[in-house]
């Protein structure tokens, strides 16, 4: 089989997390689909075997693409939609894979060009409207709305990463079958075409080293955005570090401005010489950052999509401590990690809980990993990619 896989966002680019997009190709191209891979022009290149990558102008003058809604990914998107028509009109393919807004135009090229239709479907895109406060239009919401359940309908297969958004787009599809539930679950290394890794901070220094030997360290890894509950995970550690005075606070990620907000009120609560913050690393060093660490955290106060990394927090055989929040309940319970909520006083008692050796810890570490082989595994994550070509077939 031939697919065109149409991406629309930074590939690849930690900071545009476009993880799902290398997995899935990655996958179709192991499971014999010969792919072109349409993205932005910005990213680095990877080594993906089998996948031809096609990148729009870079339009690096534009600035980067950031998270959400943007006028600068409407103008990309333009270029996207003709390098799409390009394609089209010079190969043939069996499918095209069309992640979040490319379906849009993606489903009114379809019965032109006679291709079968996936929609990768990473959230709602009118939900997006609003919930990146892009626009208040009653009016230009309820066209995304019409829009997306038009291309809903019109798809011959649509894959979403969650149940709450299973939930949502099921009741839409004309034909459940077609609906694939495949998530976000596998996190095997990015490969890099020139091999290279990034083995220290951007300021030069290695985090890896500033990391003290000994002490039982807390760690959170990603972005740094409000809903991520930071600020709560700070004012937790606090507390629960007056009754595990060796617990040490490591927190990977952020852009410099949000890293020097966050640990400045790090330093109020007291926390100087219990707390690193690293800042944005390569993927490689983040991974060793957490293998150092005792307890894992996902303190993230809001959301419905299930995060990318709680799979690797699974399958981690650390103790985890994650909000009790829609985003995180549809995966996790109580057997598999310490749910609290959203507070500094709940989180603090989940600190202490998952520092401390015992039963309890054991039990849902061991929980947690048995739930990832069973259902979020790589195994698991082909059987699911098998079965959408076997809906396309």
């Amino acid at each position: 089989m031939r697919a065109l896989v149409v991406a629309p966002q930074p590939f690849f680019s930690p900071r545009g997390t476009p993880f799902s997009v290398y997995y899935r190709t990655l996958v179709l191209s192991e499971l014999g689909v010969e792919v072109d891979l349409l993205t932005y022009g910005e990213g680095q290149d990877v080594d993906l075997p089998g996948v031809r990558i096609v990148r729009i102008p870079r339009f690096a003058f534009l600035g980067p693409v950031k998270v959400g809604p943007s006028m600068l990914k409407l103008f990309l998107d333009g270029w996207l939609v003709l390098w799409t028509l390009a394609l089209l009109a010079r190969r043939r393919y069996d499918f095209v894979h069309a992640h979040e807004e490319s379906v849009f135009w993606l489903r009114w090229l379809k019965p032109v060009f006679g291709f079968k239709l996936v929609y990768d479907m990473h959230s709602s895109l009118p939900q997006q409207l609003s919930n990146f406060q892009y626009t208040r239009s009653r009016l230009l919401i309820g066209l995304f709305e019409r829009l997306e359940d038009s291309c809903l309908a019109r798809a011959d297969a649509v894959i979403t990463i969650c149940p709450e958004l299973a939930d949502y787009a099921v009741p839409r599809v004309p034909d459940p079958a077609r609906h694939l539930l495949i998530e976000n679950s596998i996190f095997d290394e990015v490969r890099l075409v020139n091999g290279a890794r990034t083995a220290a901070a951007a300021d030069g220094t290695d985090p890896e080293r500033q990391l003290p030997a000994g002490r039982p360290i807390v760690a959170y890894a990603g972005t740094f955005e409000s809903y991520q509950g930071l600020d709560v995970l700070v004012a937790a550690f606090a507390r629960a570090h007056a009754r595990c005075p060796d617990a040490f606070l490591l927190m990977v990620g952020g852009a410099p401005e949000q890293v020097e907000r966050l640990a400045a009120r790090a330093r109020a609560a007291g926390l100087d010489g219990h707390c690193l913050f690293t800042g944005r690393v390569a993927q490689p060093v983040a991974k060793r950052l957490l293998a150092r660490a005792d307890v894992l955290t996902s303190p993230r106060s809001e959301g419905t999509n299930t995060p990318l990394k709680i799979y690797e927090l699974l399958a981690s055989g650390k103790p985890l401590v994650a909000t009790r929040i829609l985003s995180h309940t549809q995966v996790l319970d109580d057997e598999v990690c310490v749910l609290v909520d959203p507070e500094p006083d709940a989180m603090a008692a989940g600190l202490v809980a998952a520092l401390e050796a015992g039963p309890r810890r054991d039990g849902v570490v061991a929980a947690a990993r048995a739930l990832y082989e069973r259902a979020y595994s790589r195994a698991a994550y082909e059987r699911k990619m098998r079965a959408l070509l076997e809906v396309l077939r």
